[in-house]
């Protein structure tokens, strides 16, 4: 069954959203000659993720669907990869570290969950919108 989805119900691209939010303030806090570099990779990073929800999910193909879930996914990825390189260089606290590591795994999570939902068949959107 193939299903459109409104990307403004999605609680994963919710979660996305302020975990944009949450990078932008904190890489304010970046040095000056960051901005061009890991912020910048940063705050594209995590764009991408909420914008890889949104991008396909007013078609009605689950399978295109999926495909950019794994974008969305790649690029939570990479944004942790940049949260461990950042605490690394002593950009951020590891207070900071900590609570980025764990929103970040929590919309992969649910990015990963919403994914193999739709590979199952007979699932009902609503249902999916309770759990993402």
């Amino acid at each position: 069954m193939e299903i459109k989805h409104n990307f403004k119900e999605l609680k994963v691209w919710q979660k996305s959203r302020v975990l944009a939010e949450n990078t932008f303030l904190l890489t304010k806090q970046y040095p000056q000659d960051e901005r061009f570099e890991i912020v910048s990779q940063m705050r594209r990073a995590v764009i991408s993720i909420a914008s890889n929800i949104a991008e396909e999910s007013g078609r009605n193909s689950n399978k295109d669907f999926r495909r950019f879930l794994n974008i969305a996914l790649s690029s939570a990825y990479e944004l942790e990869t940049q949260v461990i390189i950042s605490f690394d260089l002593e950009h951020i606290s590891e207070e900071d570290f900590n609570n980025f590591s764990n929103d970040i795994q929590e919309v992969q999570k649910m990015i990963f969950g919403l994914r193999r939902s739709l590979s199952k068949t007979g699932k009902m959107y609503s249902f999916i919108l309770t759990l993402f």
